[in-house]
């Protein structure tokens, strides 16, 4: 069944919606470039917004009515928002589920050392990615570090035009003659992915004791003094590697966006967004933005922890409505969007994807019903009962989706957090935006199915 393409449909005025509110996404990824970074901005906006710290309301013993936005701070890399709902949250909750972290490369904790003359950092990099893309290009660096005193120190180095940036290099085509013979997967390995970081030594003193690595102590001095940073902090820190720059219009007529991290903050924005288009719902809506989706959701940041359960349990109790029974009712009746990317359809590859079954660029937000990989192993696999509730929802409230599943069948697969949630006995089902170059450091969208998502995101929340 054909889709129909959005753009074809939109008026002067949607058209420039569509625009804006992209806009304001892109200003977003170019500025949040980690889970840390998504959650120091989208708690900003949500107190902004009249989100009330779940904290506050336990040390208050405040009491949750109708309408009511709290949220919950998971360690600094995952959050929770909640708008309570008319209906007891026994009874359902809607929930939007995304994920904020994104492939790159993580400095390891004793990464600083000198190689022939040059400083390098040692780099372990995290979630499934093409080693070789990531060589070349204009990184930055972006974290925290945690001294011994408890002091944070936060670091962003290679945004800004005077920063400086870092690469990992590669090897030059006129000696890769047996590179150049390795499959795809061996021709750069991850333990060469390591960052040069400087090439200045630092002054020989007669008086002073010989320093052997003379570049790392330079820049292990520039640490010092810039930063109050010792070569001990990397320890105790949290540092990731990210390609630089911010994300761009891409085609003449700035349809899509190129950016980094479009898996998954394309959906965990307008997920986002789409909480604060909600006032007073039927059902207690919540928008669950988690960490760890890329390595598995495992950790107390990821999906698979009792973050999300427990701080439920600490709303129903500020409204009045807990119970150990009441709150598996509330888990097991609730709705969920698992709100994920999935592929767009690359006419330079058109042999890996079903062309009736796969995602296009301008026809919406995408529903694939199960993701997993060969036989749906480690799939979700929503019911028909569930998709045809959500049909009815979006044709209602006018939103171009298409539905998509991820690949041919024996050509591989992936998976996302809804199969955790599935395990309380919930309704979900993945959905959100169609992505190309899907976990290389520049990917791409339509910026037609993010505004999509964003329309889909708030009938749902409204009307399911």
């Amino acid at each position: 069944m054909e889709r129909e393409i959005a753009w074809d449909h939109y008026s002067a005025k949607e058209k420039k919606k569509v625009f804006d509110f992209s806009e304001k996404y892109r200003q977003f990824i170019s500025d949040c470039k980690t889970e840390r970074e998504c959650v120091r901005e989208l708690e900003k906006k949500a107190q902004k917004a009249g989100f009330v710290d779940i904290r506050e309301v336990i040390e208050n013993g405040l009491l949750l009515e109708t309408g009511d936005r709290v949220y919950a701070n998971n360690k600094g890399k995952g959050l929770a928002l909640y708008i309570i709902g008319k209906k007891p949250i026994e009874e359902g909750m809607n929930i939007l589920g995304a994920h904020i972290d994104s492939p790159r490369m993580d400095l390891k904790q004793n990464p600083l050392y000198e190689d022939a003359g040059l400083a390098m950092l040692d780099t372990h990099y995290y979630g499934g990615v093409k080693k070789y893309q990531w060589v070349t290009l204009p990184l930055a660096l972006h974290g925290v570090f945690v001294k011994k005193d408890g002091t944070t120190v936060n670091l962003c180095v290679g945004e800004k035009p005077e920063d400086p940036v870092f690469g990992v290099s590669d090897l030059l085509i006129h000696l890769a003659g047996e590179q150049l013979d390795k499959k795809a997967a061996k021709v750069i390995e991850g333990e060469n992915l390591d960052l040069l970081i400087g090439s200045i030594p630092v002054k020989k003193e007669e008086e002073k004791k010989e320093i052997k690595e003379r570049v790392k102590a330079n820049v292990l001095d520039i640490l010092q003094k810039e930063y109050d940073i010792e070569e001990a902090d990397f320890v105790s820190a949290e540092i990731e590697v990210v390609p630089a720059g911010a994300a761009r219009d891409y085609g003449f007529d700035r349809s899509m966006i190129m950016g980094y991290g479009h898996d998954d903050r394309v959906c965990a924005y307008p997920s986002f967004e789409a909480m604060l288009a909600v006032e007073k719902p039927k059902y207690t809506s919540v928008c669950l933005l988690v960490d760890k989706e890329e390595i598995g959701s495992v950790g107390a940041t990821g999906m698979h922890s009792r973050f999300f359960e427990n701080m439920t349990a600490e709303v129903m109790n500020a409204a009045g409505q807990y119970s150990e029974l009441a709150l598996r009712r509330a888990l097991q009746n609730s709705k969920v969007l698992s709100s994920d990317v999935s592929a767009a359809f690359d006419p330079n590859y058109p042999s890996v994807m079903d062309k009736r079954n796969a995602a296009y660029f301008g026809k919406g937000m995408v529903f694939n019903k199960y993701t997993g990989s060969r036989g749906k192993s480690g799939s979700n696999d929503a019911d028909a009962e569930y998709m045809g509730h959500l049909r009815k929802i979006m044709d209602d409230a006018q939103v171009f989706y298409q539905t998509s599943e991820l690949g041919k069948v024996d050509q591989g697969g992936g998976g996302t957090i809804a199969y955790i949630l599935a395990n309380y006995g919930m309704q979900v089902i993945d959905s959100g935006v169609a992505v190309l170059n899907m976990h290389a450091p520049w990917e791409i969208i339509s910026k037609a199915d993010l505004y999509e998502a964003y329309k889909g995101y708030v009938a749902f929340l409204k009307k399911a």
